[in-house]
């Protein structure tokens, strides 16, 4: 016989247990959850568990930060399977196990989480990788916007001159000097 649990990886408090009992458990920040836990990037109502053919499905509630199973956004229920990294936003990161547990022993299980130090992660395992920073669809690459004013006046500033040269030039190849300038003596 097996019970499944989350063991808090990083979070408010790491290292504690979470029993999971029940056949819907509710995860989020308000205390009347199955699993309650405090922190800002937790939604109330965050993420449900539900117990289904001796396998827990876990399904993301609308949640603002998102629910990730092994570094995938949730866009719909999965099925947990022993060694899941769930990350709960940016922050909270649970690791789902699976206890065996002997029939014949006796058992007094606390429905409070359980402060228990975390198992040493083994270096054959897969490095955890967060879930990327921002979430939702893909953004387009950032464009940084030019200043055009500068380019616009020094275009136009070329222009004037090039004119101003060209008229000067027209001027002194048809000998117009006195037409144009009157008041240039000799004219």
């Amino acid at each position: 016989m097996s019970q499944f649990q989350f063991v808090m990886r990083s979070g408010p408090t790491p290292g504690v247990t979470f029993p999971l009992e029940g056949d819907q458990i509710l995860i989020g920040r308000d205390a009347s959850n199955g699993v309650a836990i405090n922190d800002a990037e937790i939604s109330r109502k965050h993420s449900r568990l539900s117990f289904q053919g001796g396998k827990y499905v876990l399904e993301d509630l609308g949640s603002t930060n998102g629910t990730f199973v092994n570094g995938q956004r949730l866009a719909g229920p999965v099925v947990l399977k022993p060694g899941d990294v769930i990350s709960l936003g940016e922050q909270i990161v649970l690791m789902y196990d699976a206890i065996n547990i002997d029939p014949g022993a006796t058992v007094a299980v606390s429905r409070k989480a359980v402060r228990v130090e975390p198992p040493p992660i083994q270096a054959s395992a897969p490095a955890y990788t967060p879930p990327p920073a921002s979430y939702g669809p893909p953004s387009t690459p950032v464009v940084k916007k030019t200043n055009l004013t500068p380019i616009i006046i020094g275009v136009g500033a070329l222009l004037f001159i090039c004119m101003c040269a060209g008229f000067f030039f027209w001027v002194d190849a048809t000998y117009r000097w006195c037409i144009f300038f009157p008041f240039i003596s000799g004219c």
